[in-house]
């Protein structure tokens, strides 16, 4: 190793894993905001199917109850329910999917060290999103299914 010049004045001294650490801070401070962010949006829009299908439930519940009062079993009139939920969620994801892979085409140049389409994150994320929105789906549709059909046909 070569000798030092005296007349070169030394700021700071530090480790290769200090330096390596202190220049992988923001980026990973960054990630860490933009999975928190990504988690909110998640549990937003998992409570907005809790919604949209809680609604829908209120706008059939004479429905509901005529199914019921016909002999439906509420296994069947729970299925009913899921099942259009799942249906809008599958339509989403779909949608969400072909925006992702545009919009991460676009912005390969500020994407580091990650794939623009990042195949197995879309895929976990599309999957948890599919069992959040079945379980938001199968919460209204439970009540939905213990509505008495004899007051489900008296209320309107």
């Amino acid at each position: 190793m070569g000798e030092l010049d005296r007349d070169v004045a030394v700021v700071e001294v530090r480790s290769v894993r200090e330096a390596v650490a202190a220049a992988l801070r923001h980026p990973v401070l960054r990630a860490l905001v933009l999975s928190g962010f990504g988690t909110i949006a998640l549990l937003l829009a998992t409570l907005g199917v809790d919604g949209v299908v809680s609604e829908a439930v209120v706008a059939r519940t004479r429905e509901m109850g005529i199914r019921l009062a016909l002999g439906a079993r509420r296994s069947q009139v729970i299925w009913l329910v899921v099942r259009r939920g799942l249906l809008l969620t599958a339509i989403g994801v779909a949608l969400g999917l072909l925006v992702a892979f545009v919009a991460g085409r676009a912005l390969t140049a500020l994407l580091y060290g990650v794939e623009p389409t990042a195949p197995r994150v879309t895929a976990v994320v599309s999957v948890l999103f599919v069992v959040l929105a079945a379980l938001a789906s199968y919460l209204p549709a439970r009540r939905a299914a213990r509505v008495s059909p004899v007051q489900a046909l008296r209320t309107e």
